[in-house]
């Protein structure tokens, strides 16, 4: 099993859950009427062990960027303790697009609170390294900075209409890149990084580089330069000819022929991300299960899916159902998806079942049937339609399948301020008990439907 160093991760601490397997679970309307197969999983899964797998995701490796070296770190590092598990895995490459990133670093020290990967653009300087101090050009304009800004990174708010004009100004003006700020978006939701697509750059591209960052990080970024000189190191690195991979692991010695129950949850991440619950929540769930599940008596065939590259617009899981037989997916009794299933935002205080057709199906169903059994049946919403997950690739094509996922209580539009942020780490985004919760839900609805 491949091995990531950790540094300070040995100091993040969560509270654990602490209740007994027929106690009643924290927010539950009532006490649980467990079956002996629900109290066979509640007894055994962990979401301490759980975040021990999300230690390695999202701080040892972090933003995990589909079929960049980070990606492939992690889909080796999940291979490595579901083939220690005893599983069969395979890894399942398919070609994605391009990536485009940057890197910024201080000798002064940025704040460690937050990742400082943000997106590069293609149109600019790529493969390369500039060191400057920051000045905050606000808009970009003439009269925005003075005359001389050689050498200097720049700190320009980004207007799509004035982007390609503004660096070309720092160019003849001879700074050494730009930095481009993304508007706020209105609370809760933050602005995640970018690569800034320059059209009118696209055959003669910048001679300086040119990235984007996220809106935790330019408010971090524009508050340092009021206070003292900020001297940056901006590093852009071209990804080309990516391949990236899913992690499917079935148990073993099981019918080839006979139906397959399927747990599954995407790795990646969006630039600059650690991804702490989207997904590595989701992830550490499979893994979690797939310890407690792999030695209980079952008559399905029990399969783990990780997906590479969901970001992109769910091309792992699209890569997977269109390589499957109708005879391997008329086999699949029900998927469940799990996207965003830990997160310690308050407000996300309902669990919500999310089809694409908007109707119920074999993993609404068991995942309510197994709610109602453990107390939780009020904090479920009803089956809400709803795609952009992994999910939805299964239904297109006709296979029963779900996502799971912990958000708001009016609508599951309402994610947490740190979704798809530098903020999305353990320590601000991430909650054992809800953790524990989904697996105990997804673990009896699962095996439910395996026996």
């Amino acid at each position: 099993m491949l091995t990531i160093a950790l540094g300070g991760a040995a100091t993040v601490a969560l509270p654990t859950p602490a209740w007994a397997a027929t106690g009643q679970r924290p927010g539950a309307a009532l006490p649980p009427t467990l079956t002996g197969r629900d109290i066979d999983v509640a007894k055994r899964v962990s979401a301490q062990r759980a975040l021990e797998h999300l230690k390695v995701l999202s701080i040892g490796i972090g933003p995990r960027i589909g079929g960049t070296r980070s990606e492939r770190v992690a889909a080796g590092y999940l291979s490595g303790v579901l083939d220690k598990l005893g599983y069969d895995v395979e890894l399942q490459p398919f070609p994605v697009a391009d990536k485009f990133l940057a890197q910024l670093s201080s000798p002064r020290g940025l704040p460690s609170d937050l990742n400082w990967q943000c997106g590069a653009s293609p149109h600019a300087a790529l493969d390369t390294k500039v060191r400057g101090d920051v000045l905050d050009a606000k808009l970009g304009g003439e009269a925005d900075y003075p005359a001389d800004v050689r050498g200097k990174i720049l700190l320009i708010d980004y207007v799509a209409d004035t982007r390609e004009t503004v660096v070309a100004l720092a160019v003849a003006r001879k700074a050494a890149a730009v930095i481009f700020l993304p508007a706020d978006l209105v609370e809760p939701r933050r602005a995640s990084a970018f690569s800034p697509q320059l059209p009118g750059l696209a055959t003669t591209p910048a001679p300086i580089p040119v990235v984007g960052v996220a809106q935790a990080q330019k408010h971090r970024l524009r508050e340092a330069c009021k206070t003292r000189k900020l001297p940056l190191t901006l590093s852009t690195v071209a990804h080309r000819g990516l391949t990236s991979n899913n992690v499917i692991a079935n148990t073993p010695r099981r019918s080839s022929t006979g139906p397959v129950v399927m747990v599954s949850a995407h790795y990646d991440t969006v630039i600059g991300a650690p991804g702490a619950n989207d997904d590595g929540s989701g992830t550490v769930l499979c893994l979690e299960l797939a310890r407690v599940l792999r030695k209980l008596p079952a008559t399905a065939q029990v399969r783990f899916a990780l997906w590479g590259s969901e970001e992109q617009g769910l091309i792992g899981s699209r890569y997977y159902v269109a390589q499957l037989p109708q005879a391997e997916r008329d086999r699949i009794l029900a998927v469940y998806q799990n996207d965003m299933v830990a997160t310690s935002w308050d407000p996300a205080t309902r669990y919500w079942l999310l089809s694409f057709d908007g109707l119920a199906n074999r993993a609404t169903d068991e995942v309510t049937a197994a709610a109602v059994r453990l107390g939780y049946q009020p904090r479920i919403s009803p089956v809400t339609l709803r795609g952009s997950s992994d999910h939805q690739s299964f239904q297109e094509v006709g296979i029963a399948a779900a996502n799971f996922s912990w958000r708001g209580e009016e609508s599951p539009a309402l994610l947490e301020p740190p979704y798809h942020s530098p903020e999305d780490t353990i320590a601000k985004n991430i909650s054992l008990e809800r953790l524990q919760v989904s697996l105990e839900l997804i673990g009896s609805a699962a095996y439910a439907t395996a026996v």
